[in-house]
């Protein structure tokens, strides 16, 4: 099928409906004509219908098809993400209206990397609950740095709170995602506060590589930071008795037992004091670690996710203060 010039205004302005785009995106999900129609809860013909009236207005073929389905052509994945963006773009205006109807109520969907939503975030949602307490907030812990955005681009969130690994100029992010900074962050080594380096007020790393230690995985930024530190001063890297990336298992683990491991300072400075675990006095390199709030550049953003952002900031700031 040639493509052809597209008059928006005299031809597809006319034609095109939302159901149709709506059958379109349930078709390329499905990746089937029969199971999409169940979806849909209409005839198969009637599905096959409507794609066939899409092709000839756009006048492309939008779906390759095949005895295992169809799969959209590289004009189907053009209108695809175009329709996501539509009917996000729809959804947000009903958010919108809701919101502005009443400025209590709404919804925030969310996703956090760990290490932030045992530190900041509370402190952002106890915050924001306070201003607007009619408001659900959904949050997923995010299990890894997720520079691919797991989630947002497919707009099941609103936002994403992450930590970079590197300064934000030097992040290696797509230009479609709008990165704020809320506050840079550094790596500490811990241990129960009744450990007896605990006691100490001043530790060589040298001291340290023999000690039963926590670490993180091996492609982890804390992995990689702890060996580079080593290094520096010569010493291989220590042997671990446990892998984990988890927070609670590792606060857990060192007040209980002789362990070490690596936290963000602000797990630390707003979780010491719950779990009888102390920050060592071991210079490491210092190395900033950025904590930002990303969001789709070209999404409009509902009153009720602005402000959420805009309290966020507040909280942050006053956090920062406290340092």
């Amino acid at each position: 099928m040639a493509t052809r010039k597209i008059d928006w205004d005299s031809h597809i302005g006319r034609r095109l409906r939302l159901r149709d785009l709506h059958v379109f995106f349930t078709v390329a999900q499905c990746g089937s004509m029969a199971k999409a129609a169940a979806e849909l809860g209409v005839s198969q013909p009637t599905v096959s219908e409507v794609i066939a009236d899409l092709e000839h207005t756009y006048g492309v073929r939008l779906f390759d098809r095949s005895p295992q389905g169809v799969a959209p052509t590289i004009y189907g994945n053009a209108l695809l993400k175009r329709s996501i963006a539509a009917f996000d773009e729809l959804k947000q205006s009903g958010r919108d209206i809701e919101f502005l109807a009443d400025p209590a109520t709404g919804e925030l969907r969310i996703g956090c990397v760990q290490s932030l939503s045992v530190t900041v975030l509370p402190q952002i949602m106890l915050r924001f609950s306070q201003l607007y307490p009619r408001v659900v907030a959904h949050v997923d812990d995010l299990t890894a740095p997720a520079i691919d955005l797991p989630g947002l681009r497919e707009r099941k969130y609103d936002c994403i709170f992450l930590r970079l690994l590197t300064p934000i100029s030097d992040a290696p992010l797509a230009d479609d995602v709008r990165v704020d900074l809320l506050f840079d962050d550094r790596l500490v080594i811990a241990a129960g506060a009744n450990s007896r380096w605990a006691r100490r007020r001043k530790i060589d790393l040298s001291e340290l590589i023999d000690e039963p230690w926590i670490l993180p995985p091996a492609d982890t930024w804390h992995h990689v930071c702890l060996a580079e530190a080593f290094r520096a001063r010569g010493l291989s890297m220590p042997k671990a008795g446990l892998v984990s990336f988890s927070v609670p298992l590792r606060t857990h683990l060192l007040a209980a037992g002789p362990y070490l491991t690596l936290f963000a300072d602000s797990v630390m400075r707003l979780n010491a004091h719950r779990f009888q675990i102390t920050v060592l006095p071991v210079e490491l390199p210092l190395r900033p670690w950025p904590a930002v709030v990303v969001t789709l550049k070209h999404r409009t953003l509902s009153p009720v996710v602005e402000r959420f952002i805009a309290c966020a900031r507040e909280v942050v700031r006053a956090f920062v203060v406290r340092r």
